[in-house]
């Protein structure tokens, strides 16, 4: 809520405007001798009223005008006028209403308060007196006090419109219906919204710092990542190079000696066939002179140039080049530069990841939330996480484990059981490989929600006793009660919450003659359960039902657990197993009362024929014998011998002589711990019967005997009637 949105509102702090405008004046005023306005020309006062009179809006108030214009009255000396008065000397016509009531606030900031209590003649002529600082020289320049005017113009907040008024204002129409409150409450209400507004912008701050430094850490990883994926690529292209350049000399190398070879194969063989060729010009030369010679020589020469002829045509000649000109394809083997080339792209198997420990409420009933961490140089293509129950012993059959697939550091496990141990491992996978296996780590699942013993809830004005089941195997390690006011309107949240809680009980305090509705949760370490079915209370008045286990074997106790009734007398079909709660001898059974030490009061449904015993007991108290015949409980016995009804008020077997007229068919039950009395009523006549002094120096609990066929019916949780509060 901005109280200062727009121009035209009243000023809020009247004082520090005021000493501002002040002190501007006085400044001015200071700044200029005082023989410095007689060297200007004078401004006639005729004129001064008229601007005036047209700045406040008053043209038709004749009175106003001849009143200023009262020739008696003395000239004014001016230098200039104040800048604040010469802001205002251009008010639009259709504004003059609010500018009007601007500049009555403005002036009564500035010390002119009072307008209406002296005439605006008057007023104006201190406004004018106190706007220009001084008059003549005989005027002296002064301040008009501000305490009477802050008095009397105290500031206002109309909550209604969202604007600041002065006191005066509030008799105006459009504010006289509104909600008007002190502006200091209104700045304190305000400053409270702008300290819970910086409240979350703090908070909203610390997280977006918070958030950012998490941006700053990955991008530092990130960079981190990348710098060692250059120094690898830098590092396998150097290698790349070495091998290259190795074969490049390794191929010239070989290139050379097979040029070398090929070159002396076929010059050996050039030089051959040129001492062929020799041998062949040279037999012919000798063939052609044998020719030319005689017949015996002749023959002679031929026989053993034939010789010679047949010796060199039977010798063989290569004919062919033992050197081909042509070279062979050669295949260069890249197939260890190609594995560098792959070995660029290929990345080691990553390291063991590390499974954080259980977040807390990071479970529910039948699902866990597990995270786990990674090296930030490993590259990792899924993960494997696997899962079993923890049981007693080593892993065996019985223990089954399941595995699945991930992307991400982190999985939700579902359908799992509540309020149970498991153990989680994962490993992370690429195309290089596995990598170990992560260490073993406990998570545990939520509790399952408790069951709330409805019967066994008992409530007073002050507070209730709520008990319920666990409904886990395991035990858990608190319990949490919530608590919803039923008959507030729109009452869907947790009003009060009681929290620590170890056992499967727990008394609440609270308010009385109100409706609660109550849920409870089981906490471990996985995180709380889901609400209990809801169970209501009422604190209108003490709340209890029977207690079936200490009920005698003839009684019968009702469904709802405020009737018991007994039957003809019969043996049972089998006798209940013997406990020290239940009644043998005394055909009784015992209530169960809120252990809160107050007033608790309750009405009991009799029939005058009837034999009954009704009063409260200590737990401890004989279970075969008759209520009050011991000094550990206290009761009122009834019994019925036509046409006599008899009345006794029993403690250690000792009854004051006491006689009722009226036979009581509503006996009500008043039980006083902080006056340790037990009083017995007359309800339908409201008439007191009797109160017993006890020494109460530990908790009691409603009793109810029945001698004879019958029944007795319990009203509790109802409010104390009126004559039953002063005893």
């Amino acid at each position: 809520m901005d109280l200062y949105d727009s121009g035209d509102r009243l000023q809020i702090f009247p004082e520090d405007s005021s000493r501002m405008g002040r002190e501007a004046i006085q400044a001015e005023m200071s700044s200029e001798p005082r023989g410095a306005a007689k060297g200007k020309p004078h401004r006639d006062l005729e004129e001064e009223v008229d601007e005036l009179v047209h700045l406040y809006g008053l043209e038709d108030d004749d009175e106003l005008g001849d009143e200023f214009v009262n020739e008696n009255m003395p000239r004014i000396e001016v230098s200039e006028y104040p800048p604040h008065v010469m802001m205002q000397r251009e008010p639009a016509v259709q504004q003059r209403d609010w500018r009007l009531r601007g500049e009555a606030a403005e002036a009564d900031d500035l010390g002119f308060g009072g307008w209406g209590s002296a005439g605006p003649c008057e007023d104006l002529r201190e406004a004018y007196r106190y706007t220009h600082g001084r008059a003549s020289e005989e005027y002296e320049c002064y301040v008009i006090p501000e305490e009477e005017d802050e008095e009397e113009a105290a500031d206002v907040f109309c909550a209604t419109c969202k604007t600041p008024l002065r006191a005066l204002e509030k008799a105006l129409d459009e504010h006289r219906e509104h909600e008007v409150i002190p502006l200091s409450k209104a700045l304190e209400s305000a400053k409270d919204e702008v300290h819970r507004n910086m409240y979350k912008l703090e908070k909203q701050i610390i997280e977006m710092e918070n958030f950012a430094s998490h941006l700053e850490e990955v991008f530092i990883a990130v960079e981190e990542n990348f710098g060692r994926q250059e120094q690898n690529f830098e590092s396998h292209y150097n290698e790349i190079l070495e091998t290259l350049a190795q074969k490049y000399e390794e191929k010239i190398r070989a290139l050379g000696e097979r040029k070398k070879e090929k070159l002396e194969a076929l010059y050996e063989q050039l030089v051959s066939c040129g001492e062929n060729l020799d041998t062949c010009k040279e037999l012919m030369e000798t063939v052609e002179e044998i020719c030319h010679e005689e017949k015996v020589d002749f023959v002679k020469d031929a026989m053993a140039m034939a010789d010679r002829l047949r010796e060199f045509l039977q010798t063989e000649t290569d004919a062919d080049i033992s050197a081909q000109p042509a070279l062979e394809d050669q295949t260069l083997d890249f197939s260890d530069v190609e594995q560098l080339l792959g070995s660029i792209n290929a990345i080691p198997a990553p390291s063991a990841p590390v499974i954080n420990p259980q977040a807390p409420n990071s479970a529910t009933g039948s699902s866990v939330r597990v995270c786990w961490s990674l090296y930030s140089d490993d590259t990792v293509e899924s993960y494997q996480l696997s899962c079993r129950p923890v049981r007693d012993g080593p892993p065996g059959k019985g223990q089954a484990e399941f595995t699945m697939t991930v992307k991400e550091t982190y999985c939700s496990v579902r359908n799992l059981v509540p309020n149970t141990q498991y153990e989680f491992w994962v490993t992370a996978q690429n195309r290089a490989g596995v990598s170990p296996t992560s260490e073993r780590v406990v998570y545990m699942t939520a509790p399952s929600p408790p069951v709330i013993k409805s019967r066994e809830v008992r409530s007073c004005e002050e507070a209730a006793l709520i008990c319920w089941e666990s409904g886990n195997l395991d035990p858990v390690d608190s319990y949490t009660v919530e608590l919803t006011q039923a008959e507030a309107p729109g009452a869907s949240g947790v009003t009060e919450s009681v929290v620590g809680i170890p056992s499967c009980e727990s008394l609440v305090q609270l308010q009385p003659r109100q409706s609660y509705t109550i849920y409870v949760r089981a906490l471990n370490v996985g995180g709380p359960s889901a609400r209990s079915e809801p169970a209501t209370v009422h604190t209108t008045g003490s709340y209890f039902r029977l207690n079936e286990h200490s009920c005698h074997p003839w009684l019968t106790v009702s469904e709802d657990g405020l009737t018991v009734v007994r039957s003809e007398r019969q043996a049972p079909a089998r006798a209940p197993p013997p406990s020290t709660a239940r009644f043998t001898r005394c055909v009784a059974v015992m209530g169960n009362l809120v252990p809160v030490r107050g007033r608790h009061y309750w009405e009991v449904e009799v029939d005058e024929r009837l034999d009954y015993t009704v009063g409260v007991a200590f737990e401890d108290v004989p279970k075969e014998e008759d209520l009050g015949a011991n000094g550990r409980s206290w009761c009122m016995r009834h019994t019925w011998a036509p046409p006599r009804h008899k009345y006794e008020f029993l403690h250690n077997k000792m009854t004051p002589d006491i006689r009722i007229t009226v036979s009581p068919k509503k006996i009500g039950i008043l039980l006083d711990y902080e006056n340790s009395k037990l009083s017995f009523f007359n309800v339908d006549i409201s008439q007191h019967l009797y109160t017993f002094s006890c020494q109460l120096h530990q908790f009691v609990h409603p009793c109810f005997s029945l001698e004879k066929p019958g029944c007795l019916k319990i009203h509790n949780g109802i409010s104390m009637p009126k004559h039953v509060t002063f005893y």
